[in-house]
């Protein structure tokens, strides 16, 4: 297509989102501001970014991160066949949109799925204006939040990169790839185990705060019973005398009577709240299908492997699932196009495996020499044999071309 016919049919989310709020009661923001940090980069509840719950985010939305998305083609049993060089294949491998790479597009995806329960996977610019067309070409995606629910509207929180804001927009659910945690039951219902050790993890930091004041929280026992005016005005002088002398003292310092008793309260005070956040902490884990030994980097390739196909696998399905809802339909689907996750295979196999996984795999003709190479980020061989699916402990059939050189020897002896 021309490039002046591809200006005249591109359409933009944002510029349909104007015309359109009159009828929606859409209020427009102000334009051209400027920050100190990365405006679109998703921001965390309070609770979540104060606590250990983060680090559990990172590391999912990492792992998930790590599993490449593409728009591919299928032969007539539903097998892979080939990558489509397409404009939403190039926005899911090359650049999404104009700040963020494939990996941190995949990864806000995790992150606005763990911490809001549901992300909405926005086509911004495209090449045909997907209201009225049931198939269009995608230039640009983004990742947002869905603030309002519509009968077949969503009203959408979406980073602006022409205005360098976050506005709300109001966009068809069909053209809109909405994604629903697969895991919403661990962590977004209000009472779920993620949530509750956030009301666990909230409380102990209040009473570290409270510990950490500098408050003695003293009880003062005086040789008198204070029951008239004049007693209790004498008590809370005492006190205030005590308060000064800590107060003045260089070291925290001070005298009393010795018929005056102190208790101090919270220093022998304990409660069981460490002891409820490791044990929801330990049912979280379990209910996510992690252990101490992913978070730490130190599981082994079982451990991984278990860890993949409950955790990771869900939520990737849940996102190819979404996109290809939205972004191909019904006339993608009978065309036998897809959009499909692919993880690296060799990823977790230690390099001792390698050679034995290698050879298993091109005996059995499975993948050939430059594919194992490439897996190992070697550059492929120049010698044809090298990719060509053939088993090089056994003898091969001669080529037409062998056999007829072989009759020319012949011939000429």
């Amino acid at each position: 297509m021309a490039i002046r016919d591809r200006f005249k049919k591109v359409w933009n989310a944002f510029r349909y989102n104007e015309a359109i709020q009159d009828d929606y009661g859409y209020f427009s923001a102000g334009s051209g501001p400027s920050y100190g940090g990365k405006p679109d980069r998703v921001q965390m509840s309070f609770f979540n970014e104060r606590s250990i719950i983060s680090s559990i985010y990172n590391r999912i939305s990492i792992d998930v991160a790590g599993v490449g998305i593409r728009h591919v083609k299928l032969d007539e049993f539903g097998r892979y066949v080939e990558d489509i060089d397409s404009f939403l294949n190039r926005s899911l491998t090359l650049e999404p949109n104009l700040d963020q790479s494939p990996r941190a597009f995949r990864q806000d995806i995790a992150l606005t799925l763990f911490d809001k329960g549901c992300a909405a996977i926005v086509p911004v610019d495209t090449g045909n204006n997907p209201i009225t067309n049931e198939r269009f070409e995608i230039y640009t995606l983004r990742v947002g939040e869905v603030v309002t629910w519509y009968p077949k509207h969503v009203r959408v929180s979406l980073y602006n990169q022409e205005k360098g804001i976050r506005q709300e927009i109001i966009l068809e659910k069909r053209m809109v790839a909405i994604v629903e945690n697969p895991l919403y039951a661990v962590m977004n219902e209000p009472n779920s185990t993620l949530q509750r050790l956030i009301y666990k993890l909230g409380l102990l930091d209040a009473i570290d705060e409270q510990s950490g004041s500098g408050k003695l929280d003293l009880i003062i026992q005086l040789p008198y019973v204070i029951k008239s005016e004049a007693r209790r005005q004498q008590a809370e002088q005492r006190r205030e005398d005590i308060e000064f002398q800590l107060k003045g003292s260089r070291y925290g310092i001070a005298y009393t009577d010795g018929s005056e008793k102190i208790t101090q309260l919270n220093r022998p005070a304990e409660n069981n709240l460490l002891a409820q956040v490791e044990f929801l902490t330990g049912m979280l884990y379990d209910q996510l299908g992690i252990t101490n030994e992913i978070m730490s980097g130190t599981a082994d390739e079982k451990t991984m492997i278990n860890y993949f196909n409950r955790t990771i696998e869900p939520i990737a399905d849940a996102v190819v699932e979404a996109m290809q809802r939205s972004f191909l339909g019904p006339l993608g689907a009978a065309n036998r196009e897809r959009i499909r996750f692919f993880r690296d295979p060799f990823k977790l196999v230690p390099v001792s495996e390698i050679a034995e996984i290698a050879d298993k795999f091109t005996r059995n003709e499975i993948l050939t020499s430059n594919e194992i190479r490439g897996f190992m980020g070697i550059a492929p061989y120049p010698d044809p044999k090298a990719d060509q699916l053939m088993n090089p402990n056994m003898p091969q059939p001669e080529t037409p071309v062998a056999l007829a050189l072989g009759k020319e020897s012949q011939n000429g002896s």
